[in-house]
């Protein structure tokens, strides 16, 4: 019966440290009351910075190239969504969104709706990338996503030439699912990817200004807590406890009365 009662005891413990890991797991918006951006860049350098859990909206016209960034770090999985408000009258269009990492590498979506075609007439088109979950590091060979700035592309792919340059309005927003510590790995690289990292001069102070501006909340890569201890210290918690019963149910109950004691 002690035995159960510390087990119990040392699962309740448990439950309770991870709690707070777990409420970190879903991002909240801008703390700072920055207003949601409402403009799109045209390309990788002019993409426009958002933050994770935050809505953005633009203006452009049908056949143009719509860029945003956001910061994901590692053992997230972002979720990339995109509405597109279509002009009253037009053709049968087919919308894109693609995700790149740091390095520009173009990142496949595990699922969601990636690509759809709006018949004519249709008021609006909706899309959706969930990603793979950020890793800490990876072979250079591999197109794992790591963590860094990523880039997300809005365009048309099929439109008739009567409807390019249609004005059209977009949303896009992105939210991440903490996975923790299932996803960690023996590794971590020396930088994000972000945009100008590499020709950042090591003489510079660490508050050194770069191309990118967002990051995490809590920084990149922020502490080394992950829910791996958690289960690491519940193991040995266990196998502990597993040790005491054990020897507790096979020790006996000592020297029968019945023996004497020089016997």
């Amino acid at each position: 019966m002690r035995t159960v009662q510390a087990l119990s005891a040392a699962l309740l413990t448990l439950t309770v440290a991870a709690a707070p890991a777990a409420a970190d797991a879903s991002p909240s918006p801008s703390q700072d009351g920055t207003p949601a951006p409402t403009r799109a860049g045209t390309s990788f350098r002019t993409a426009t910075e958002i933050e994770q859990g935050q809505s953005a909206t633009a203006s452009g016209s049908t056949g143009d190239y719509l860029y945003w960034s956001f910061p994901a770090d590692t053992g997230q999985r972002p979720t990339v969504e995109a509405r597109v408000k279509l002009p009253q009258t037009h053709g049968s269009q087919t919308w894109q969104i693609d995700v790149y990492d740091g390095l520009r590498r173009r990142q496949a979506c595990r699922y969601g709706a990636q690509t759809r075609t709006a018949a004519a007439g249709t008021s609006s088109v909706e899309l959706a990338c969930v990603l793979r979950t950020v890793r800490a590091w990876s072979e250079p060979w591999a197109n794992d996503p790591l963590p860094g700035t990523y880039y997300i592309r809005l365009t048309a792919t099929g439109v008739a030439t009567a409807d390019l340059g249609l004005p059209v309005g977009s949303e896009v927003r992105v939210d991440s699912k903490d996975i923790g510590g299932s996803a960690a790995v023996d590794g971590s690289l020396a930088e994000p990817l972000v945009p100008g990292v590499a020709t950042k001069p090591e003489e510079e102070p660490e508050d050194a200004a770069v191309l990118a501006g967002l990051e995490p909340e809590d920084g990149w890569a922020s502490g080394w807590w992950s829910d791996r201890w958690v289960w690491t210290a519940a193991g040995g918690i266990l196998a502990a406890l597993a040790g005491v019963g054990g020897y507790a149910l096979t020790r006996g109950t000592g020297r029968p009365s019945r023996i004497p004691p020089g016997a």
